[in-house]
């Protein structure tokens, strides 16, 4: 795995001090989104999550008051429990199967086949899409989880776009506390058993990547189709993975077929 571009920030060892939602996240449009209390509450970005299902709670009873807790098109066909607010604009696909505390803020599009689960925030124009899965989640504006995506446990800046096929794991297999590996080969605690990815604005995965539980990445950084990533990544920085490509000639055989084609 290679990263080009890469800028280490803040400290000695060239990773922040503090994990703050400003290393990920423009902090102007966070306090514009109504999301900043979420956020500024904790000392590291990932403690949102611990907060989410309260926030949640909180807003949905303020939207069920008022009268305007269903505002979007929630089409024939989708299932929507009863916690889930859906803002104006937003849509919901047939067949997409909210169970909610879930906000799916205005304009927002959740297509067929999309599972929301528990705990999951989908702001203003985001999108989460067919075959995708989220679960205890943030999704800020504009962030895009589009085709077969598993997003479990994580954070998702503005604009962020998940390839085809990209899956933001959330748990170990042994279920022992996730870390953030940092580049000089240390450790960093979270004190969660699940964790999935943190991805700064602008963020793009390819198609099929994979990051690991405890995965941060900063602002603006490309990741190649098919890589598997774990840790810090800093932000405007390139993760490329090249793996061997060989073409060789196929054998024919006496029939006239190819070698391993098969003839009804």
């Amino acid at each position: 795995m290679l990263l080009l571009g890469v800028k280490w920030k803040k400290t000695g060892s060239g990773v922040p001090a503090v994990w703050r939602p400003e290393e990920f996240f423009d902090s102007e449009r966070l306090r514009s989104s109504g999301l900043w209390e979420l956020f500024a509450a904790g000392e590291n970005v990932w403690e949102a999550l611990a907060r989410l299902e309260e926030f949640l709670r909180e807003q949905i009873a303020r939207e069920r008051e008022r009268g305007t807790l269903r505002q979007g098109r929630v089409a024939e066909g989708a299932w929507v429990g009863p916690d889930v607010y859906v803002g104006p604009e937003a849509v919901v696909e047939p067949g997409a199967y909210i169970i909610g505390p879930a906000w799916i803020g205005g304009k927002a599009v959740v297509r067929h086949a999309a599972y929301i689960r528990e705990n999951v925030w989908i702001a203003d124009g985001a999108l989460v899409g067919h075959a995708t899965e989220v679960k205890a989640s943030i999704f800020l504006e504009r962030a895009q989880a589009p085709h077969f995506n598993y997003v479990g446990d994580s954070i998702l800046g503005f604009g962020v776009n998940l390839g085809a096929g990209t899956r933001l794991s959330n748990l170990k297999n042994d279920g022992s506390e996730v870390t953030i590996r940092l580049p000089d080969g240390s450790e960093i605690r979270t004190g969660r058993r699940k964790l999935g990815a943190i991805l700064g604005d602008g963020v793009k995965t390819g198609c099929n990547a994979v990051l690991n539980p405890g995965t941060l990445i900063g602002p603006e950084t490309l990741v190649y189709p098919g890589a598997v990533v774990r840790g810090y990544i800093p932000g405007h920085s390139i993760v490329k993975v090249r793996p061997v490509q060989e073409v060789v000639p196929r054998e024919s055989r006496s029939n006239g077929g190819l070698s391993g084609e098969v003839r009804h």
